[in-house]
């Protein structure tokens, strides 16, 4: 899929588009499994801008920040789903322990990270505002199920719980 780009091949396209005018806007995440609450958000981050770019942890990274029994979903299969969706501009997959160094080298315009974070623990901030760019939180939605909030992990517990029942 040609939205699914290496971090130097990204750089160049957003090069182009940032000669046109274009304001790049980026997320990052570990996306594992796609639920209600990734679809509104990211469709609030791309209304931010032109071009929405979507770090992706790697898998490495993911069982790093949620532990060995994750990703549920490989890294190129959450890639791939990632990049079929419309306000979706382009998604690469970053290896490293937080999305710094791909921040600094892409230099989006507006980085975007959602409600469980505040301004003073987002990645990449000083280097976004010092280039005049500006971080912006988006809150977490609350019209998912009051027992299974929308998250990845909520949604593994009750497939979890659901199977118990079953026993």
């Amino acid at each position: 899929m040609d939205k699914i780009l290496s971090r130097e091949n990204l750089r160049g396209r957003l090069a182009i588009l940032r000669g046109e005018g274009k304001k790049i806007v980026f997320t990052n995440g570990c996306f594992d499994i796609l639920h209600i609450g990734h679809v509104k958000y990211l469709n609030r981050a791309k209304g931010l801008g032109d071009i929405l770019v979507l770090a992706l942890n790697s898998d490495s990274s993911v069982k790093v920040i949620k532990g060995p029994l994750r990703p549920v979903v490989p890294q190129d299969e959450r890639a791939y789903i990632m990049a079929s969706l419309d306000m979706v501009d382009y998604v690469t997959i970053f290896d490293e322990d937080t999305p710094l160094e791909l921040i600094e080298y892409i230099e989006p315009d507006i980085l975007v990270k959602g409600g469980d974070w505040s301004q003073d623990t987002v990645v990449g901030r000083e280097s976004v505002e010092k280039r005049g760019g500006k971080v912006v939180i988006i809150p977490q939605f609350s019209e998912s199920s009051k027992d299974y909030p929308a998250s990845t992990t909520n949604i593994i517990k009750k497939i979890i719980d659901a199977y118990k029942g079953d026993e």
